[in-house]
């Protein structure tokens, strides 16, 4: 809670406080000592909404709901109503600080969560390093970028060789092996090996600060839901404001006298009119929801969120750590010339002095302590693999190229992932398959969408059109765009916002930094919570603690429930508002009748509101 949430709330309790004790003062009926009694908690808790409703008027904006708090509480005072003035002002400022906590959390600086913004850059003059702003450093400067280090700057290599994370930015889930003159870009990190970078790219032009002005930009254009009583108080708020003012001055003028009697009836209509109710119902429903939500692991930042949640009709994945598990598994053993035993023996052993991601998977999947004394001799060929001698026996482990350069012939496999081959003693022993596997939960959620009304699924992913559409097929999605970079996905997300029905909303999914403009753009974001990048994370309206995609369809249910709940104590207020009005302009309805129709209704609404709290999946 902030500072300022904590002060209103000090407010609330304090003027609870002098409510009750004014109200248990023995003093005449609407004397000035009671009247100053019930004024003291009534300007203790609404300062402000009356100065709102003033500086409304200055600035030209009269119809707001500052404004009829302000017509419907002083008319209350007037009437001799003092307690029911403070408690409709005290329960418009609860129903506001219930509002302002469901979305007090509001996200911070995107621009300053990016982390993939080096802070430094290692720059090489006269022999030395020194660490500088990126931004100072000039065109064709020679950097230098150490193993674990993010890539400062967009460049090309000019020595040294190493593997490459850039899932950040393009999503892709393999790392990329780099050597001379192989180009680099910004934001990436660096694995293992040292490397020096000629840069060909200044700060303001490279790869990470594009990714930060899509985010801002995105931003920008983010459809924002007005808050509903103020579109609501634009058109009731004059009307029953009107209307009383008829009531209090045409009457007597078309009836002759009887003013005392026609303006007591105007100020009671204006009681009645309060939309204590709606003002503390509606976002009491969508903080129950949100509350309900976070119970299962789904984080929302906002009933706005919930409301345009409700209305999804397209949702738009990423792949990798979204409908992926984001790490590597050893899926396959195809052997040919020996057992699978004996083929992941000798290429754990090969790869057990890597720490390439690969070589972990390798290692893990061979699941005993690798015993080094087997092993005579162990050399990592640059972009190829790796040559060991193990028992004597020349064991070669890597890629295709790595095979063909030995002269071995290396069969066709149509599987998904990444082949490492081995050879032993000159002859092909056979390939490991090492792929990002698909979450379980994946298919199912997919599944839940569809049941649950939405109409297209579709998924983004830098990774290989192959892996993609096998991918897309597996779970039964309805559209895939691959090798995309994140200004892609940001150019598909607004293809398929220009596509959608009017009424309906896009959501979008993902985990990375590289979706994090995505996430902003989507009328609703995404994101996995537990593997998710802080980024990505600051970016999204909606947050899966688990990263479990299945809970994608539960939160659209809860969104659907609260939304209806809302609509229900809509209604239910308007309707019981409509006939008292009338009541009260008979003639008939009197001051008590005019606290149900505020305070009683809003006790039901409230009640009704609560139910969001208990959303079954």
């Amino acid at each position: 809670m902030t500072k300022k949430q904590k002060n209103v709330l000090i407010r609330i309790i304090a003027a609870g406080v002098l409510l009750v004790t004014a109200a248990l003062l023995p003093l005449e009926e609407k004397s000035l000592l009671r009247l100053a009694a019930f004024l003291v908690p009534y300007f203790v808790i609404g300062y402000d909404v009356l100065w709102k409703a003033v500086r409304g008027i200055i600035h030209g904006q009269v119809f707001d709901e500052n404004f009829l708090m302000c017509v419907a509480t002083v008319g209350a005072l007037f009437v001799g109503e003092y307690p029911e003035a403070s408690a409709v002002m005290l329960f418009y400022q609860t129903g506001e600080l219930f509002q302002s906590v469901a979305v007090g959390k509001s996200r911070k600086s995107i621009s300053d969560l990016m982390d993939i913004c080096p802070e430094y850059a290692n720059v090489e003059r006269d022999g030395q390093l020194e660490e500088v702003d990126p931004e100072e450093v000039e065109l064709d400067s020679i950097i230098v970028v150490k193993p674990g280090e993010k890539i400062p700057l967009d460049g090309v290599i000019i020595e040294g060789s190493s593997s490459v994370d850039t899932a950040a930015l393009t999503g892709e889930s393999l790392p990329r092996s780099v050597k001379v003159g192989d180009d680099v870009i910004s934001g990436c990190i660096n694995q293992s090996g040292l490397l020096k970078v000629k840069v060909t790219k200044e700060y303001e032009d490279s790869t990470v600060t594009k990714i930060l002005e899509l985010v801002e930009n995105s931003a920008t254009k983010k459809a924002k839901s007005e808050n509903f009583i103020t579109r609501f108080a634009r058109y009731y708020t004059p009307s029953v404001v009107i209307a009383a003012a008829v009531l209090a001055v045409l009457p007597p003028l078309i009836l002759g006298g009887g003013w005392a009697d026609w303006i007591h009836r105007a100020l009671i209509f204006l009681v009645i009119s309060c939309p204590c109710a709606l003002v503390i119902s509606v976002p009491l429903s969508f903080f129950g929801g949100i509350g309900g939500a976070s119970k299962r692991g789904i984080l929302v930042k906002g009933g706005n969120y919930l409301e345009a949640l409700a209305t999804a009709e397209t949702v738009v994945f990423d792949k990798t750590g979204t409908l992926t598990k984001g790490s590597f598994e050893v899926t396959k053993i195809h052997t040919d010339s020996m057992g699978e035993d004996e083929l992941l023996d000798l290429a754990a052993h090969a790869e057990s002095y890597s720490d390439h991601p690969i070589a972990r998977s390798v290692c893990a999947r061979f699941g005993k302590e690798v015993d080094h004394n087997r092993i005579s001799s162990d050399e990592e060929i640059s972009g190829h693999g790796i040559r060991a001698v193990i028992d004597g026996r020349e064991v070669y482990a890597g890629n295709k190229k790595l095979m063909e350069r030995q002269s071995v012939s290396v069969p066709e496999c149509g599987c998904r992932g990444t082949m490492v081959h081995v050879a032993a003693d000159g002859g092909y022993a056979g390939h490991i398959v090492i792929s990002d596997v698909v979450k379980e939960t994946s298919a199912a959620a997919i599944k839940s969408l569809k049941e649950n009304g939405v109409k297209q699924t579709v998924m983004l992913t830098g990774d290989a059109e192959s892996t993609a559409q096998e991918v897309a097929k597996s779970l039964g999605l309805d559209k895939v765009y691959a090798e995309l970079l994140p200004a892609d996905k940001v150019e598909k997300v607004e293809e398929l916002l220009k596509e959608k029905q009017a009424g309906s909303s896009l959501v979008f999914v993902g985990d990375g930094i590289n979706d994090a403009p995505v996430l902003t753009r989507a009328d609703v974001g995404i994101a996995m919570g537990s593997l998710g990048s802080d980024a990505a994370i600051e970016a999204a309206d909606i947050v899966l603690m688990d990263d479990d995609p299945a809970k994608i369809s539960l939160a659209m249910k809860i969104a659907r429930k609260t939304v209806r709940i809302v609509r229900e104590n809509i209604v239910f207020a308007l309707g019981v508002k409509a006939l008292v009005l009338v009541l009260g302009a008979l003639g008939i309805a009197n001051m008590w009748l005019a606290v149900f129709a505020d305070v009683g209704v809003s006790v039901i609404a409230i009640l009704n509101a609560m139910r969001t709290m208990k959303i079954r999946a």
